[in-house]
């Protein structure tokens, strides 16, 4: 990783924070990312576990709330970062190679800091986590990368419309070895068993065990997220088209990817653990929905005042959420004397102490913790911000 002031870009594609306010800049797409960088932040950090209200919970198993969302989102993102990021060097062929091996070395270390952060503070190799957040950023930053590269958007949509049919049909009609049929439970399907049979039980998600949120078939579908980025940011890049006649597209082309999902919902249930593919156009649909408003709102229309917040969020995107996860796993390791327990982490004596005497539901003292950490971290990156400071690898 480099701490740098120049012109470069960072893991998801985002151009340097020196060239935030030109002309050409798609202020829009880092608003978007900074938005959804600051709800990660908000979703993974309550004050308290246990009393968290429903829209910042991941639904149970099927179905979709807020915070199933982010994730999506975030993938989405870079896709549409990808196209910003290479569109230009795509057209030297010659370049192709350096590009290549520029695309793989990000993924490797996004993959490196993701093992890096199951690892820390446990020290255990033999149980450290393999699949995670970071390492699904990297498989769908690498692939989207190369097909980005060698392709153009006909074959890039085709791409996806495979992938999600080939998906659906691998789940929903493939029999699972030692269970039987098909099935889309949280064990017994066949993304769990391949996770299994690949990693073991000792270094998949610890709640579970027996299957992980970010395992390997479900990056299949979730690569097919990043396709629908790569789409987007080469509609917006074209240079035809008015930026309203840009709009209405992308509005449009949102809204029929939103329904789709809820069409295909019946049959393939929208579930963000497997990633199925209604749950791929559903969030989709709305993440193309949501860059079109605010591309209408910050680049087109210049509405930018509200913007500053989310903007240093999202230069140093990458940044905060691992720095973030790692400060927090800190918290809940340190164990000290806390009214009369012997063993009480840092984070629930800072929680009980900061939080939870002032609010008489424990689901605001737990929201308070959570918006204290957001705008902890905005403090931090206020500061890089200011001195031009950007993280990349």
């Amino acid at each position: 990783m480099q701490t740098t002031t120049q012109a470069a870009f960072d893991t998801t594609g985002a151009a340097p924070l020196a060239e935030a306010s030109q002309p050409g800049r798609l202020i829009s797409l880092d608003v978007f990312r900074g938005l959804t960088v600051a709800a990660m932040i908000l979703v993974n950090n309550p004050g308290d576990w246990g009393h968290i209200y429903a829209p910042l919970e991941h639904a149970e198993w099927h179905g979709c709330t807020p915070t199933d969302l982010i994730f999506p989102f975030f993938l989405f993102i870079v896709g549409v970062s990808i196209v910003y990021a290479l569109a230009s060097a795509k057209r030297d062929r010659a370049r192709h190679p350096q590009l290549l091996l520029r695309i793989v070395r990000r993924s490797a270390i996004l993959f490196g800091l993701g093992l890096f952060g199951a690892f820390f503070l446990q020290w255990d190799l033999s149980t450290v986590r393999i699949p995670g957040v970071l390492a699904r950023i990297s498989w769908v930053f690498l692939v989207c990368g190369i097909i980005f590269l060698k392709t153009g958007w006909r074959t890039q949509a085709a791409l996806l419309a495979g992938t999600l049919v080939l998906y659906s049909v691998l789940m929903q009609l493939v029999p699972v070895p030692g269970f039987g049929p098909a099935n889309l439970e949280a064990a017994t399907n066949l993304g769990a068993w391949l996770d299994r049979l690949v990693f073991s039980e000792n270094h998949l998600w610890k709640q579970s065990k027996t299957w992980d949120p970010e395992g390997l078939l479900g990056t299949l579908p979730a690569i097919g997220t990043g396709l629908l980025g790569l789409l987007t940011g080469q509609w917006l890049r074209r240079p035809g088209p008015d930026a309203a006649t840009k709009t209405v597209w992308l509005l449009l082309a949102g809204g029929a990817a939103i329904v789709l999902g809820l069409i295909w919902n019946p049959w393939f249930p929208i579930n963000k653990s497997l990633w199925t593919s209604s749950y791929v156009l559903y969030t989709g649909g709305l993440a193309i929905v949501g860059l079109a408003a605010l591309y209408w709102l910050c680049d087109v229309q210049g509405y930018r005042r509200w913007t500053k917040p989310f903007l240093v969020y999202g230069v140093n995107a990458i940044t905060v959420f691992f720095l973030s996860g790692l400060v927090a796993r800190g918290l809940n390791t340190w164990k000290i004397p806390f009214r009369g327990k012997e063993a009480v982490s840092m984070k629930q004596v800072l929680y009980e102490t900061l939080f939870a005497p002032w609010f008489s539901d424990p689901r605001n003292a737990s929201l308070a913790g959570a918006l204290a950490c957001v705008l902890i971290w905005l403090g931090v990156l206020w500061v890089m911000y200011r001195k031009g400071v950007i993280i990349k690898v």
